[in-house]
């Protein structure tokens, strides 16, 4: 029998590598096939006008899901990311709204919004390909690897903050509490 290298984290989740040989080769042949993809889909949505360079591919069992590029462009929406996409695109397919049986594969890495779609989605895994420097060196954003690394100071959102005083926030904060029976899942 082969061995296997468990590791348990901080946050008590428990990861296990196999140790036969070619495994990591096996692996590493699998993300490069389907990060391919998703560098296939950035190319192709700015061929065709769309948006941005950036794709996305979701995986269940080995097998594409669906493949998506970003549509901020095309559908006059700024979070119409690729990874966003991707997300709402296979949980159409699949007709649910988790996909904790799935793989994103993006092409770059994920902004927070992407990555909290991600997150949310439960999705299980996340492989992507550049560094969000390498879309900061072409003129996006610097808030996503500020975000990401905890440097900056996101001085370009010009956005005031405010949570709502008095009742207003009361009322708020009811519906939680007097909806909470309808939603199990969480």
């Amino acid at each position: 029998m082969e061995e296997a290298n468990v590791v348990e984290a901080k946050d008590g989740t428990i990861s296990v590598a196999s140790a036969f040989a070619g495994h990591q080769e096996a692996v590493q042949d699998r993300d490069h096939k389907f990060l391919t993809r998703a560098v296939e889909e950035a190319y192709k949505g700015v061929e065709c006008g769309h948006g941005g360079p950036f794709g996305a591919v979701v995986v269940r069992n080995d097998e594409i899901v669906v493949s998506c590029h970003n549509m901020v462009l095309e559908g006059t929406d700024p979070t119409a990311h690729a990874e966003v996409t991707a997300i709402r695109e296979a949980c159409k397919k699949l007709s649910k709204i988790e996909l904790s049986d799935c793989e994103i594969y993006a092409s770059c890495e994920p902004c927070p919004m992407c990555f909290g779609a991600i997150h949310l989605s439960r999705i299980k895994r996340l492989v992507y390909g550049a560094k969000a420097e390498a879309a900061i060196a072409i003129g996006f954003d610097d808030f996503i690897a500020d975000a990401l690394r905890g440097t900056g100071f996101y001085q370009k959102a010009h956005l005031e903050i405010k949570r709502a005083d008095g009742n207003a926030s009361r009322i708020a904060e009811q519906v939680f509490e007097k909806t909470k029976a309808k939603f199990p899942i969480y």
